[in-house]
């Protein structure tokens, strides 16, 4: 039912139509009662008239309401007026994200910056269990201001059927028009294969989305298109994006983040927004390469001597782990070996955005995260075997090994703890809760993980209540610990909140004590038995005097 100017839904007056779509006619509106402007979503029909269906809504958009994020629009109320059901929602002001892209390109680190604040939307949303399911650029926001607002949060959800498997015509993304021919429905395109297919959409699904919108923003063009939903859904399903048509110059890491995003497959898919948003944060200031990055050092004299260039860069953090665990001592310059692990068929490192690699303190094994699980693998040997109970749905992060090297530590993505697991299998012990892990190391004085604003923690390999180490400041967050030899003091790297990595520093605590500033800007540090400190930098190890 269209409604016209001046008239009134409750205390509601409406000024004018904002738009229209399968989720319901919007309108700009007037609350008399509290004398603000909101927008007036009318549900349709089909949905306004099924009582059950009513009512389910009604207790799930109970719970979106209770979001608070200033990336989230809000959703004030669900009444009713002469028959008449309809939300009042958050009115943002501003132009949607298609508006904007039909303006011309969007520059990379506003991309960037974009896609940030509509994963700390999903990220908070996912938290509690809501997921969008209908994520496209005709969703999304841009105030005045600069900031993101996510549009209809969890109202997909809530207006499809209860069956997992669905027909298509219910889904929000797609109405039946979209199967004529000349009807273009960008909301398809924007679909995950698995709510393609009528399946049940989870967190992995939006960010799939995600992936769809930052192809869209990086090449001004949609991830899949065609003259007909068919064709557009036929796409989601069977083909792969062109990531040649990518800006040139693209940090390889993003091209990774963006196909990791748009994996057919859920299982093999990010499966978190937060390690999305992190990447991404890493990423603004370093979407393209430079032809030479520059080190920043303090003092009179140059903080390094040289850069390392290490050919296998995934095995760095773990390879300098493991030398400082094998002796004290300084010792003379060894032999450099350089060699490749080729993953074999059908296996993919799982939530690279954090470490995946681990190799044992006597450099006889090889550890690493594939496919949601932990796989072991002999430097002598040719196949890599899976470790029996590290079969985690949700997925598994940062594996390290244990002094004798024969137990591995974890994080946990279904359950949020440490976990501790034998390198032969078997059931995995939970050593404690922990929020998302920003690096974990263990040595004989215990386990050591960031927890980002929380600090440093330790906690005892057989579980317990972790200590704090180190504590940072409020728009602090601290990560990558390793304890130095004596366990009395833990290297680590700090930065603020808003910073990339690059802006960080590496720095000493004293466990008690003082604190003392060893490398401005960079981050990852880990001593060296041969008295240097490693730390990376833009793209670069670099190794100083320690």
């Amino acid at each position: 039912m269209a409604l016209i100017t001046g008239s009134r839904l409750g205390t509601h007056e409406i000024i004018g139509l904002l738009g229209a779509g399968g989720m319901g006619e919007v309108y700009r509106a007037q609350d008399t009662k509290l004398n603000r402007q909101v927008a007036i979503k009318v549900l349709p029909e089909a949905y306004a008239s099924d009582p059950d269906r009513v009512s389910r809504f009604h207790r799930e958009a109970q719970a979106v309401a209770a979001l608070n994020h200033p990336n989230i629009a809000a959703i004030y109320d669900l009444a009713e007026s002469d028959g008449t059901k309809f939300l009042v929602l958050e009115l943002i002001e501003g132009d949607t994200l298609a508006d904007r892209l039909r303006r011309g390109p969007i520059p990379i680190d506003e991309t960037l910056t974009i896609v940030k604040q509509i994963l700390e939307a999903l990220e908070v949303a996912h938290e509690k269990g809501i997921c969008h399911r209908d994520l496209k650029p005709a969703n999304i926001k841009l105030t005045p201001d600069g900031a993101v607002k996510v549009l209809d949060f969890g109202l997909a959800k809530f207006l499809l059927d209860a069956p997992a498997k669905a027909n298509l015509t219910h889904s929000p993304t797609l109405s039946v028009a979209g199967t004529y021919p000349g009807v273009i429905l960008g909301t398809a395109g924007y679909m995950s294969p698995e709510q393609a297919k009528g399946y049940e959409a989870d967190q992995r699904s939006d960010l799939f989305s995600v992936g769809c919108i930052l192809f869209e923003l990086l090449t001004g063009r949609q991830a899949f298109d065609g003259e007909t939903a068919s064709e557009i859904l036929a796409g989601v399903l069977k083909s792969e994006v062109d990531l040649t048509t990518l800006p040139p110059r693209l940090n390889p890491r993003l091209t990774e983040l963006l196909r990791r995003c748009l994996e057919k497959n859920p299982k093999k898919r990010w499966h978190a927004a937060a390690d999305v948003r992190v990447e991404i944060e890493s990423l603004i200031g370093r979407a393209l390469i430079v032809d030479e990055p520059r080190v920043v050092a303090t003092g009179s004299r140059p903080l390094w001597k040289r850069a390392i260039v290490v050919v296998a860069s995934v095995l760095v953090g773990a390879v300098a782990a493991a030398y400082a665990v094998w002796t004290l001592k300084p010792e003379p310059a060894r032999i450099v070996t350089r060699f490749t692990v080729p993953l074999p068929e059908g296996q993919q490192f799982t939530n690279t955005g954090r470490q995946v690699v681990a190799v044992s303190p006597d450099g006889t094994n090889l550890v690493y995260v594939a496919n949601n699980r932990l796989y072991l693998r002999s430097m002598s040997g040719l196949e890599p075997r899976v470790i029996a109970g590290s079969e985690i749905s949700a997925g598994v992060l940062n594996p390290v090994f244990s002094p004798d090297g024969q137990t591995l530590a974890f994080w946990s993505n279904a359950d949020r703890t440490l976990k501790r697991l034998a390198v032969s299998g078997g059931a995995a012990v939970t050593i404690c809760p922990a929020d998302l892990l920003f690096g974990m190391n263990w040595d004989e004085h215990g386990i050591v993980f960031g927890q980002a604003a929380k600090g440093i923690l330790r906690v005892s390999p057989n579980g317990g209540v972790p200590e704090v180490l180190a504590s940072v400041a409020s728009d602090e967050m601290a990560a990558l610990p390793q304890m130095l030899p004596g366990g009395k003091a833990v290297l680590f790297s700090v930065k603020k909140a808003s910073d990339t990595w690059d802006k960080g520093k590496v720095v000493v605590q004293i466990i008690g004590g003082e604190r003392k500033t060893l490398v401005e800007g960079g981050a990852d540090g880990r001593y060296l038995p041969t008295g240097h400190l490693a730390y990376a930098l833009s793209g670069m190890l670099l190794a100083v005097p320690f």
